[in-house]
């Protein structure tokens, strides 16, 4: 299995009173799976989370990327730090696959690519997750069940993969920065990351 050393696995564990459940969050970068009941949680601005399941065991998990796979302008800022999402994808359903799913009856709920970060409108990150998303799935024939992608609002996604359950919040009475500054420091390590040589593939 091919894996990223900037993927992490979330370890942000707590118990989510409102929801009376076990639950991780996902912050940029991270992933997580689980054949447990339990909530996977998520803040979403111009980044897109793959909710991907096995629709019989039950066992899931959730990514959370900022990046989308290579694609157009070479002259694209993004373009140098593009697989991101392509790796994103690939440790999800490796890893699902590697707890016990079984890839013919893998299912995905996607969300994000809100157009949320000042100053990115010209690359236009959260169209092309988007857009990015839908055509992995669709080159992987895994079934996309539901999806809620691009305008321009935040979201707060909460998946419970044992049942399929999501529900998705629209944050739009947000006043504060505190995703745009999140998701632009994130960017911002990547691809410093990229330009020193520091990222690393490893088999």
């Amino acid at each position: 299995m091919t894996e990223i050393i900037d993927k992490q696995i979330a370890t942000n564990l707590y118990f989510d009173r409102g929801f009376d459940s076990q639950a991780v969050k996902l912050l940029p970068g991270e992933y997580y799976v689980t054949n447990k009941d339990m909530l996977l949680v998520t803040v979403l601005g111009s980044c897109v989370a793959a909710c991907i399941r096995d629709n019989l065991s039950g066992i899931g998990g959730m990514n959370h990327f900022m990046l989308p796979d290579g694609s157009g302008d070479s002259k694209s800022p993004l373009n140098a730090s593009a697989r991101y999402g392509t790796y994103a994808m690939e440790v999800l359903i490796n890893q699902l696959l590697k707890l016990g799913a079984r890839r013919a009856n893998l299912e995905a709920k996607v969300f994000g690519g809100g157009n949320v970060l000042d100053g990115l409108t010209v690359a236009n990150v959260g169209q092309r997750n988007s857009d990015f998303v839908l055509k992995f799935l669709a080159m992987e024939q895994i079934k996309v069940v539901a999806q809620d992608l691009v305008d321009i609002y935040p979201r707060k996604v909460y998946f419970f993969p044992k049942n399929s359950k999501v529900m998705v919040k629209k944050l739009r009475t947000t006043h504060n920065n505190t995703i745009s500054l999140r998701e632009k420091n994130y960017r911002t390590d990547l691809l410093k990351k990229e330009a020193s040589g520091e990222i690393e593939l490893f088999s």
